[in-house]
């Protein structure tokens, strides 16, 4: 799917990987508010990141945890709760393959509703763009860019933005350097169309 750095949906369903994401990184984070980015989570997903019990749960992880209470607390990462029916969605269903159930009910009510769908999941990204418009298929790699596209965060940002999410041992690090360049790029190109 080829991405338009440009353009970004501000209403978004995320999932686990997604959650975990966009809060590990404060910068990032403050400049979604900015930006009046929302973002929502089915109650599988909170309890994908909440509740589901864990062998070991690393000071890092029961950070995010914290941060995700504490936004929740204050009216951002909404949670929904969707019905049996919603899940019965033959088509989406179909094409499962081995998608967690936080992940399966964004896409469906992503779908439903006519947001837009954040994962960090290649596979959930895949299916997702199977079953519902892709330009409301998004990423955090994705909202980064955008978000240094739109002057939300400026070049100073991307070092301690990057270092916050290594320090939460999350994976993409170099998806943001390649947005972060294509959004530059990206800007270079619309100033002199």
């Amino acid at each position: 799917m080829a991405v338009d750095i440009s353009q970004f949906h501000l209403l978004n369903v995320a999932d686990a990987c997604a959650v975990w994401n966009v809060l590990s990184s404060r910068i990032l984070y403050q400049a979604t508010k900015s930006a009046r980015c929302t973002f929502s989570c089915t109650r599988f997903v909170c309890y994908e990141c909440l509740y589901k019990p864990r062998k070991n749960l690393s000071k890092k992880e029961a950070e995010l945890q914290e941060r995700l209470k504490g936004e929740q607390e204050s009216g951002c990462f909404s949670e929904y709760h969707i019905d049996i029916e919603d899940l019965q969605d033959i088509e989406i269903l179909e094409r499962r393959q081995s998608l967690s159930k936080g992940e399966l009910s964004s896409i469906v009510f992503a779908k439903r509703t006519r947001q837009a769908f954040l994962t960090d999941d290649q596979s959930a990204r895949a299916l997702a763009g199977q079953v519902m418009d892709t330009k409301r298929v998004q990423t955090t790699p994705h909202l980064l860019g955008w978000l240094f596209f739109s002057d939300f965060l400026n070049d100073s940002d991307r070092d301690p933005i990057i270092k916050e999410h290594r320090e939460f041992d999350r994976p993409l690090a170099k998806y943001f350097e390649e947005t972060y360049l294509k959004a530059l790029e990206t800007k270079l190109a619309k100033r002199f169309s």
